[in-house]
């Protein structure tokens, strides 16, 4: 007799997640850019999307939230966040052998209410 196990029970929020990234990949793509990776993970965290719009290497912040009850999903990256940024995009930087004439930080927030479309709002060079 074998024994089976169910698989755990997919985390909602890192659907959420999943979902708003799939969302602004897209929103990206539509506008021209070429999206060059992915949730790419180093030491000092994750960053959710790195795309070339034109001359410029964009790293970007994707937040998705389902409500506004506890603040909207930009202003989630406050200056501790935005430094973290800054790091991690140094670090792809680093291991990358990619180049552009400029290089900034977007956010991306994603209302995901539970009725009606999702809401994107993009924020252009956040911590600069």
């Amino acid at each position: 007799m074998t024994e089976t196990t169910a698989a755990p029970a997919p985390d909602p929020r890192r659907l959420l997640g999943r979902y708003g990234e799939q969302l602004a990949v897209r929103y990206l793509t539509d506008r021209g850019w070429s999206v060059l990776d992915r949730n790419w993970r180093c030491a000092h965290g994750e960053i959710d999307v790195v795309a070339r719009d034109g001359d410029c290497l964009v790293f970007c912040e994707v937040k998705t939230r389902t409500t506004e009850r506890f603040g909207g999903a930009i202003e989630a990256v406050d200056h501790r966040k935005a430094a973290r940024l800054r790091r991690l995009a140094a670090a792809w930087l680093q291991s990358h052998d990619e180049r552009a004439a400029r290089v900034r930080i977007d956010v991306i927030g994603i209302l995901r209410p539970r009725h009606g479309p999702a809401q994107l709002r993009h924020l252009v060079g956040v911590g600069s």
